[in-house]
């Protein structure tokens, strides 16, 4: 079992800068990958960043070059850097990690990018 807890959402206007934090408990040294997801209203979960324990990254085409994941080992700790913030980019994002085969969830921050 993992446990996620994620901060650092909020309201921000556009252009502006965000970062989530996702920290994990558990059975975190066996975690293969961590990534985070968001869920706009009316829409499906769809998957942001993900990082695996080699360093390898994966971002979606509509935040490439805005946003930025990483991760603190020594803290069990994932983090997502999110600049140029647009309005499509609210949503409530969802921390995971992949402990093979299960995936486990946050319980979601909310991002809300707005004048």
């Amino acid at each position: 079992q993992v446990q996620l807890v994620e901060s650092g959402g909020g309201l921000v206007q556009p252009g502006g800068s965000l970062r989530l934090s996702c920290a994990a408990s558990g059975n975190s040294f066996s975690i293969y990958a961590m990534g985070w997801y968001r869920q706009a209203p009316g829409k499906q979960r769809e998957l942001v960043a993900r990082i695996r324990n080699s360093d390898t990254t994966y971002y979606a085409d509509s935040v490439k070059g805005r946003f930025t994941i990483s991760r603190d080992f020594a803290k069990n700790t994932v983090y997502l850097q999110m600049n140029s913030l647009k309005p499509e980019d609210t949503g409530v994002y969802y921390c995971s990690a992949i402990v093979l085969p299960t995936e486990y969830w946050g319980q979601g921050t909310q991002v809300t990018v707005s004048s």
